[in-house]
């Protein structure tokens, strides 16, 4: 089965200020004139990992990697001042444009999926191709999938029990817009509490049930704080993303290489949104992994992935000017 790249270091790493007070911790590895490549995490409100940086041949792609606004390396951490999706989308532009890239492959996770699908449909000249894994089509429907009822808390009754327990009696139908309105309190006791429950909620569902409860003594008590805050931050204002607009302007990337790559078992995107754009997307391919769930680091997507960028290095080869 295939593997990830044996681990590199960074050749270089800086902080990009993109405005707005906002600076972006980039770095770059592989190879300085390879392929650009650019990772796009998940979360939102995650950040990039040592491992994200195997997914790539180091001898043929130039990798970038960034924490995006408020998240991971990146400062103010946990700002949600100035932080929407559009300012992720023109932080991209200003990375590409200080690296002096023409154009570069995408490469994202989930929320990380969406954010590179969108790129895309507002800058087709800038893209190669796509590789998006477990995408998440922000629509009304995939987030009350996750924070409302009759979703995948039907599989998860007790963990689904505990997240409601902080709302008011009566108010399980509104959970975002109470845990907005927690994360977002001066009260820094209920912040972390509702940070906590949230972080518990997510986690079951991403490993299947299979995690234990984090602890409020945990040093990574911020961490966990910043993440909930800026995932609840874009949950809450629906991604500020018009609804179906990912599926609604497909036809704007359709003749860019991609591949779709989802887990059959994915129960935090089920693969009904990759299905959707598969039927929709004469350019795309859809490679299902019948034993995966959500995560990227299950050895079945790992060998998918790297399959993948192996493959796609060789599709724009024929057309990308070094």
């Amino acid at each position: 089965m295939t593997t990830l790249y044996p681990n590199i270091e960074p050749y270089a790493t800086y902080p990009i200020a993109v405005g707005d007070g906002h600076i972006l911790t980039v770095e770059e590895c592989g190879n300085p004139e390879g392929i650009p490549v650019i990772f796009l995490h998940g979360g939102p409100g995650s950040h990039c990992k040592p491992h994200h940086r195997a997914f790539f041949d180091p001898a043929i792609y130039r990798i970038i990697l960034f924490d995006q606004r408020g998240s991971g390396r990146s400062t103010p951490r946990g700002n949600l001042q100035d932080n929407t999706t559009w300012d992720l989308l023109a932080d991209l532009e200003t990375i590409r444009k200080k690296l002096n890239i023409e154009n570069w492959v995408i490469f994202g996770g989930s929320w990380g999926a969406t954010l590179g699908l969108l790129y895309a449909q507002q800058y087709p000249e800038r893209v190669l191709g796509l590789i998006l894994r477990g995408i998440f089509l922000a629509r009304e429907r995939d987030i009350h999938w996750f924070y409302g009822e009759d979703g995948v808390n039907r599989f998860f009754p007790k963990q689904w029990h505990e997240f409601t327990q902080l709302l008011p009696e009566g108010r399980w139908e509104t959970p975002l817009a109470i845990y907005y309105n927690y994360l977002t309190s001066n009260d820094i006791k209920e912040a972390e509490n509702a940070a906590l429950a949230w972080a518990n909620w997510g986690n079951c569902v991403v490993t299947l049930g299979q995690t234990t409860q984090l602890l409020e003594q945990s040093a990574e008590i911020a961490e966990i704080f910043n993440e909930a805050r800026i995932e609840c931050h874009y949950m809450f204002h629906h991604c500020f993303l018009e609804e179906n607009q990912l599926l609604r302007d497909v036809d704007k990337v359709a003749d860019i290489p991609t591949i779709l790559v989802h887990g059959q078992c994915d129960l935090v995107c089920p693969l009904e949104s990759s299905y959707l754009l598969e039927q929709q997307w004469p350019a795309a391919q859809l490679r299902i992994v019948p034993a995966a769930g959500h995560l990227a680091c299950e050895p079945e997507m790992i060998a998918t992935l790297v399959e993948a960028t192996n493959e796609m290095a060789k599709m724009v080869a024929t057309f990308w000017k070094n």
